[in-house]
């Protein structure tokens, strides 16, 4: 008993850990949630006129124009000051400037003001993520045993969706509450205002965490001891494995923001529906793919992270052309193929937070996660729903998207064969996560029982 009541307690720091970073998450993907779902209304809001549909794409993308600069910034701070203190201070930023969304005037009371300031403050959104997505994984990973890295990891991207899940079901509640024209006046922006208390709950979470232990045994070394660090290590001295995480950010980006943040606008275009039914849909897909997240995460630690990949870009290569044509059949259909296409890329999304963390050694972990991933979901990423919609109001191909994903699981399948599998390898020290012959935890068993 005694010995169950210490686990309990050791447990304890870990799973506030989990919580901290995943409600982090689901903050910054609220907003991206509640954006995608209430894109009509602040078309209407912000960009009326005949390119409405794309001033609100183009407001999506250019929070992610400072996300590299905020990665510079965040990402070499972290690694020198720690983790803890940067994840207090984005999820502050992120929460305000969301908060912030829901009290701005529009362009019927304040003319062009209204869609420059709206672009700002997505600015400073896109800023604070540029430091909260990397250092959160990041701490996550370095909190976690390593066998266990895959599936507790997976609860930083379960944060993801119940952000982006959250945030449509806010606006679904209160579209059948208030009806079309209360949402069109006022409605849209009560699930903004909700990211207020959802930010200041996670920062008070993450103020009571303890520093990653990785971390704290690296700052407790002699600076002799600790090779140098900052952006121009990660440049100089960690190419190969910066290049292999932009190219694996290209292919999880595009087929993200498509999947997740353009589809709605997508299936009201190609089926016209109705902004209730999309929202509906969206979320019956949504939710399956959360509840296969922790599956899949623990199958990492399993098998290794390079084969569930290696199956989800390729499974999306296949599949991702005939899925987009079946959605264009009809309702049922619609959701069929796009739960398709969520669970093949579950695989990616369920290990992000114990793949790319272990690419780097510690000492430049934050930095490099921080300015890879950036830099290619700002030119890859947060464009797609631009690139997307602008290609298909111009030729009225429907399938674009679909093409988009494959170009892009193709650079994937590129990065990945340069991929080192780090599955149950210590994140420790200053050397890159050695790939030592991959033992599946069976084996471990197997030699427990002889023993």
């Amino acid at each position: 008993m005694q010995d169950s009541t210490e686990t309990n307690r050791s447990d304890f720091p870990l799973r506030r850990s989990v919580a901290a970073s995943a409600l982090g998450n689901a903050t910054e993907w609220f907003d991206y949630g509640v954006y995608a779902a209430t894109a009509g209304y602040l078309t209407s809001a912000f960009f009326p006129g005949q390119w409405g549909t794309l001033g609100t794409m183009l407001g999506f993308a250019v929070s992610f124009v400072l996300r590299p600069l905020g990665g510079m910034v965040w990402g070499p701070l972290g690694d020198r000051i720690g983790r803890k203190a940067v994840l207090a201070t984005t999820i502050l930023l992120m929460s305000a400037a969301t908060g912030a969304i829901g009290i701005l005037p529009t362009h019927a009371s304040a003319g062009m003001l209204a869609p420059i300031l709206l672009i700002l403050l997505r600015v400073v959104q896109g800023f604070s993520t540029g430091g909260e997505y990397g250092g959160a994984a990041t701490y996550l990973a370095e909190c976690a045993a390593d066998r266990k890295r895959g599936f507790l990891g997976s609860f930083l991207e379960f944060g993801t969706l119940a952000g982006f899940v959250g945030g449509s079901a806010v606006v679904l509640a209160c579209q059948v509450a208030l009806g079309s024209d209360a949402m069109h006046a006022w409605g849209w922006r009560v699930p903004f205002l909700l990211a207020v208390p959802l930010g200041l709950t996670g920062w008070y979470l993450r103020a009571k965490l303890d520093e990653s232990p990785v971390f704290t045994e690296l700052s407790e070394q002699d600076d002799r001891d600790t090779p140098p660090g900052g952006l121009r290590e990660v440049l100089t001295t960690y190419r190969r494995e910066l290049l292999t995480l932009i190219g694996l950010v290209v292919a999880l980006n595009v087929v993200n923001y498509t999947l997740l943040t353009y589809q709605p606008t997508y299936l009201r275009h190609t089926l016209d529906l109705g902004e209730s039914t999309t929202t509906a849909m969206m979320l019956i897909g949504q939710l399956v793919m959360m509840v296969s997240l922790p599956f899949f995460g623990r199958l990492s630690d399993r098998v290794g992270r390079r084969p569930l990949w290696l199956v989800s870009l390729t499974g999306l290569t296949v599949l991702a052309v005939p899925m987009y044509w079946l959605m264009g059949r009809g309702i049922v259909w619609a959701v069929l193929g796009f739960i398709v296409l969520g669970l093949l890329y579950v695989p990616q999304l369920s290990t992000i937070s114990s793949t790319f963390p272990a690419i780097f050694p510690t000492h430049v972990r934050y930095a490099g996660f921080a300015l890879g991933y950036n830099v290619s979901t700002a030119i890859f990423g947060g464009t797609a729903p631009l690139v997307n919609e602008a290609v298909i109001e111009r030729t009225d191909w429907s399938l674009f998207p679909a093409v988009y994903m494959v170009a892009a699981s193709l650079i994937g399948l590129v990065a990945c064969a340069y991929l080192r599998e780090t599955a149950g390898t210590s994140l420790h020290g200053t050397e890159i996560p050695e790939s030592q012959v991959f033992t599946p935890r069976k084996v471990d068993a197997t030699k427990a029982v002889q023993a």
